[in-house]
Parts: C-alpha cells; structure tokens; sequence
C-alpha cells in the first residue's frame, strides 16, 4: 500500500507517486462526504488518488475541489488528467496560474528548455488542458465551501508569484505547498522535524518569502501540511529554523555573488555544507551519501533560484 496518513480531523496526506518514494504528498480533505485534493503530482498520481477515495468509500464524483498551490509541475502536472477522471470537480488556482492550465504549452516549454524532452517525458508525460469553465481563479481571499468546512485562499509569493495557501478554518491547519519549506520524514529524529526553504527559480524573492511565512503565521496554524511531504508540527519552532536557513542560503548566495563561472557550484557547495552540518546538529545519523541523494535535486534547484535572484533583484 502507498503512503498512507490519517490526521483525525478529516485530513489525509498519501504519496502522489512522483520520482521516489514519501517525496510528494497529495492531501486529501473530507467534510459531509465532499472531498477536496490539494496539489496532484504527476500524471502517475491516478492510481493512487483513486486508491485513496476507495479505501474512504467515496466515488469519483464527490470530489468537488483540485486546488493547486503554484502550478510547478511538481504540484500540477497530474491536474489535467485527473480533472477528466473526476467529472463534479472544479479546479482552483492562482490567477497568474490559471491561463497555463487551461493552455500548458508554455508551461511544458518552460520546463522541457530546463530540463529536456526525455526528462518531461518519462516524469509527467501528457499535460493535458483543462476546460476554463471548470477553472476557479483563487484571488486572495476567496473562501471554498466543503461541505462545512471553510477554506481560505490566501496570496503567498516567495516562491513563485503564483503560489497559494490554504487554510482550514475547521481544524486551523495551513496547506502550504512550498511557502512553509521542505521537510523530509527520512530526517525525523525521535519525532522532531527538520525544515529548510525551497528557493528554486526562477520568482524566488528573500523578502517576499519571509512576508509569506509571517501571514501564515499570523494564522496560529495548528499545523502545516506540506507538499514535500505532508504534516509538519510545532509550527512557531520550525517557523524559525524555516527563517533561519532562509537567511543563511541568502547570506551564502550573497557571499559568492561575484564568483563568476565558479558561482553556481561556491553556492551550491555553500548550502550543502551548511544543511549537512544542521542536520548532523539535528540528530541525522543517516549516512552522508543517503542524506545527499535525498536532497540532489532540493540542492540543484535551490542553488539555481538563489543566482537568478541575485541576477534579477533590484
């Protein structure tokens, strides 16, 4: 069976499937029978969506809401396909966002010119369009109805200037995407969780991101549920270790800003050593190359958003 979380409080978190195991969560919201998912994955997240409304004992149709946080094809790639297979649900998304799921070929451009046709591919496959009369624009402060569960779309850049937030009013937890960070469970040490930003290009902003984290804050959330991956708790404590390392991947971007050909591989060395040396403070005994592995593509793209920032700011 895939991963599989029950939160109690008619929040569930299971693995999208996507690259490897316990890397990308879908979360699943339940409320008088209504369902919502939050972020989809990849195309090969299907089986295991519809696993999930089956082990619940909901059909198809009562799935009312796909809400995608930022459409980085992480978080959206499975959107269309899984809008043909779930005939009562509407999507919703960030303005900016919206015009790209109902016509993706920028968006599959943009990230075939990163990463090539073959990667595009054999990862998310056909990303396929999504009616625009099915799409919801997620403006901020737009609230969904689930059954009698109130959710609030809040506008949250840093990470991308089309990225969301969800918070639940019914259990006071926030769906975060990648606005709260990543946080592995093969970094959990004796129940305490290990957090660090995701500053992947290319609308990666410091300042914005820090003003993000604070709104969210401003919440009291009981809990974050993340993308990458799933629950996240005593929230005003890794709420500063999230800050911290923010800084400290600014602080090392900014030190190499003019290191020329040698600039990628100084800052992506620089937020190498440094995680390595937070997380061995953290408690994590897994070997260095383990640790690396599940962090290379973390470490690529955050090393990549910090020198477009640096190109780009004013």
């Amino acid at each position: 069976m895939f991963d599989w979380r029950d939160y109690k409080n008619g929040i569930y978190a299971f693995d999208a499937g996507y690259v490897r195991p316990i890397l990308a969560a879908i979360h699943l919201l339940v409320d008088d029978g209504r369902v919502a998912l939050i972020d989809t994955g990849s195309n090969d997240s299907l089986p295991n969506v519809l696993a999930a409304l089956e082990k619940l004992g909901l059909g198809r149709d009562a799935v009312d809401y796909i809400i995608l946080t930022h459409i980085h094809l992480d978080h959206a790639g499975g959107a269309g396909t899984l809008m043909r297979e779930l005939p009562n649900a509407r999507l919703v998304v960030h303005p900016r966002g919206s015009r790209h799921m109902a016509e993706p070929s920028k968006l599959v451009a943009g990230v075939t010119a990163v990463y090539g046709q073959d990667y595009v591919d054999q990862v998310y496959g056909e990303i396929l369009p999504i009616a625009a009369e099915r799409i919801i624009d997620a403006h901020e402060g737009l609230t969904l109805q689930l059954g009698g569960r109130e959710l609030l779309c809040i506008d949250t850049p840093g990470h991308a200037k089309h990225h969301i937030c969800v918070v639940d009013r019914k259990s006071g937890g926030i769906f975060t995407g990648d606005m709260f960070g990543l946080s592995y469970r093969e970094f959990d040490v004796d129940g305490r969780q290990f957090i660090l930003p995701t500053t992947s290009p290319t609308q990666f902003d410091p300042v914005e991101m820090h003003a993000s984290i604070d709104r969210l804050m401003s919440f009291a959330p009981t809990a974050m549920y993340l993308t990458h991956y799933a629950q996240v708790h005593d929230v005003v404590t890794q709420a500063v270790a999230l800050r911290q390392r923010l800084d400290s991947h600014v602080a090392i971007a900014e030190a190499h800003a003019n290191a020329g050909a040698e600039r990628h591989a100084k800052i992506k060395q620089g937020i190498t050593d440094a995680l390595l040396t937070d997380l061995r403070t953290h408690g994590c005994t897994l070997p260095e190359a383990e640790i690396l592995d599940v962090l290379a593509t973390d470490l690529e793209l955050n090393a990549q958003g910090l020198a477009y920032w640096l190109d780009h700011r004013q």
